[in-house]
């Protein structure tokens, strides 16, 4: 049996190896071979519709109509969205919209201006 290091995300001591990277089947983490440590998961990138990559404070435009929910009013394709905070989830952007207030948007919905 090998010495495979336990997951830094988990503790599970089920980690195997995979070309340069070591990887846990129970939650799905990876890291570098070569630092022994875990991969920047802080640094996530997070990109828009066309493939740009989105930062803290960046002005975003929706791209098509979005149904706002529990509401029926509709967020219109072309609404600017200026100061965009990035957070972590399946809704990765969270923003106040004139006329909505706070809001959670997912960046595949959004293009940078």
């Amino acid at each position: 049996m090998s010495n495979l290091p336990n997951c830094p995300k988990c503790n599970s001591e089920y980690t195997y190896e995979d070309g340069s990277l070591f990887v846990c089947p129970e939650c799905a983490h990876e890291w570098s071979v070569e630092s022994g440590q875990e991969n920047n998961d802080d640094l996530r990138i997070v990109k828009d519709a066309n493939g740009n990559v989105l930062n803290d404070g960046d002005t975003v435009s929706v791209i098509k109509d979005l149904k706002v929910k529990g509401s029926s009013s509709v967020l219109k394709m072309g609404t600017r969205v200026k100061n965009i905070r990035l957070v972590d989830g399946d809704h990765d952007i969270d923003c106040k919209i004139e006329g909505f207030g706070a809001m959670k948007l997912k960046s595949e919905f959004v293009k940078k201006i």
